[in-house]
């Protein structure tokens, strides 16, 4: 359900926006009206002082559960300027660079208005999106004033609703609100509202990416059929994260990226998440699983943690050829096979520039590695990945910066061998109730398991041969499974 609480009359909106448009007080008054499970509230009133009507709606959005735009933080941080000033340094840095791009400069000062991120002014659209990015208020005017020492700064920052406006400026709005909400502008909505909305995580510049474009777009299709509203968003979009119900993470996971300030976010928001910031922490460093699985008496290669103090002796204990690793390295980065002891004493040299630790681990030959998808303690899917020709790793990363990757053989659970599935559940469940790859190497009839990865391939036509669309429908359910049991 969306909400646009306002003091105008629904005619003041388009026709496709009517509907949606209550008076702050009935919302206030009336919670009855607003028992969906999932309420998107946008709050234009026009007064949002400190215990004003509107700074009563926003509030008790929040204590609703309610998404709620503005939020009474931002009601609050937007009364002086000396709650709001902290934002100023990082809005004029922005300023600038658009004032750079201008063809002639700027003569006089101004005064922008901003809507959800968009202005009528498109030589800062920039500044326009940071704005929004930063107080997340619908409607902001932002004074642009010539500074002392040269150029030009924001003076001031202040909040509007659409009452503030001409005609002009309110059909410009509506348009930017019908555009936020996602409303057509000249047709009614014809789809029933979605149950819940998911952010999917991504970066289309990866080269490695756990699903690809296509297979995000498949999981936007699937979620349409579930009621659900998934929409991918991208690492510019942190401010946003509160307007979701949850977030899945489809990039590769580090604890020194914004994939985990993504997570940690979303977990102090209340929302359910994938890949979780326990789970990244714990994954994302093969030094730590290595402990965690022998500790627990799991089958692993011989694996031992190195400083430099150690290097001479490891050759005898473990043989060669053997595999060095550094503790965060994925899809095969950072995994070096080393053949005697000048190599291992030149590439050991070099990862602990970088890492006071390292792993060697002794070197198993196979030619696939097995993969158990494990989702909240059960096994998921189940895919062999082949290496390479020539290769000894899966992925092999050329010098020219070409990748290759081998074949596959997906197999269904239930037909996949099943000491495998079940030394993948038993890894997984030392990490958490996400979604794992389970790595696993088989020699000899003997099973090891080399890693545990918290953001596992999931792509069209390879970890879904065997399940299609109800792979993608099993995730998504799994996390309205867990929005539900936080509301609860």
């Amino acid at each position: 359900m969306q909400a646009i609480l306002s003091e105008l009359p629904p005619s003041a909106f388009p026709q496709a926006l009517t509907q949606l448009v209550w008076l702050p007080r009935i919302y206030i008054t009336k919670p009855e009206n607003f028992r969906a499970r999932s309420v998107r509230v946008v709050n234009l009133s026009r007064d949002c002082v400190y215990l004003g009507t509107g700074y009563y709606a926003s509030l008790l959005a929040e204590a609703r559960g309610h998404k709620v735009i503005p939020s009474v933080q931002t009601v609050l941080d937007l009364q002086r300027k000396s709650l709001y000033r902290f934002a100023l340094p990082e809005l004029d840095a922005v300023l600038a660079k658009d004032l750079a791009r201008l063809p002639e400069p700027l003569a006089d000062p101004l005064r922008l208005l901003i809507a959800f991120g968009t202005t009528l002014d498109a030589r800062f659209r920039t500044l326009a999106r940071a704005a929004f990015d930063r107080f997340r208020h619908p409607l902001l005017a932002i004074w642009i004033r010539p500074s002392r020492v040269g150029g030009f700064r924001i003076r001031q920052v202040k909040p509007l609703s659409p009452a503030d406006l001409d005609a002009d400026q309110l059909e410009w709005f509506n348009g930017a609100l019908a555009r936020y909400l996602k409303v057509p502008w000249r047709a009614r909505r014809t789809q029933p509202l979605p149950r819940y909305s998911v952010a999917v995580l991504h970066n289309p510049q990866d080269k490695l990416p756990p699903s690809k474009p296509a297979t995000i777009e498949r999981f936007i299709r699937i979620g349409a059929q579930m009621g659900l509203e998934v929409e991918p968003i991208r690492r510019q979009d942190f401010l946003r994260l509160g307007e979701f119900d949850a977030l899945f993470i489809r990039e590769t996971t580090a604890l020194t990226n914004h994939t985990y300030r993504f997570a940690r976010k979303a977990e102090r928001e209340g929302m359910a998440v994938i890949d979780d910031p326990v789970s990244i922490a714990r994954c994302t460093n093969k030094v730590y699983l290595a402990e965690l699985l022998a500790a627990h008496g799991l089958p692993t290669p011989k694996t031992v943690v190195l400083d430099r103090r150690h290097l001479k002796a490891i050759g005898s204990q473990l043989g060669f050829p053997l595999v060095l690793k550094v503790p965060d390295g994925s899809f095969s980065l950072g995994v070096f096979k080393v053949a005697d002891e000048a190599e291992l004493q030149a590439r050991a040299g070099e990862l602990l520039e970088d890492s006071d630790l390292i792993l060697a681990q002794e070197y198993v030959p196979t030619t696939f590695d097995w993969r158990v998808g494990v989702l909240n303690r059960e096994p998921l899917f189940v895919c062999q990945y082949f290496m390479p020709k020539n290769h000894w790793q899966i992925v092999r990363h050329n010098a020219d910066g070409r990748i290759e990757e081998g074949t596959f053989k997906t197999w269904a659970v239930d037909q996949a061998p099943p000491e495998v599935s079940e030394l993948g559940r038993r890894a997984a469940a030392l990490i958490g109730d996400g979604l794992y790859g389970v790595d696993i190497k088989q020699t000899n009839g003997a099973l090891m398991v080399i890693e545990v990865n918290d953001n596992p391939n999931l792509d069209i036509g390879v970890e879904d041969a065997v399940l299609k669309d109800e792979l993608y429908r099993r995730v998504l359910g799994d996390l309205v499974r867990r929005i539900e049991a936080r509301r609860r």
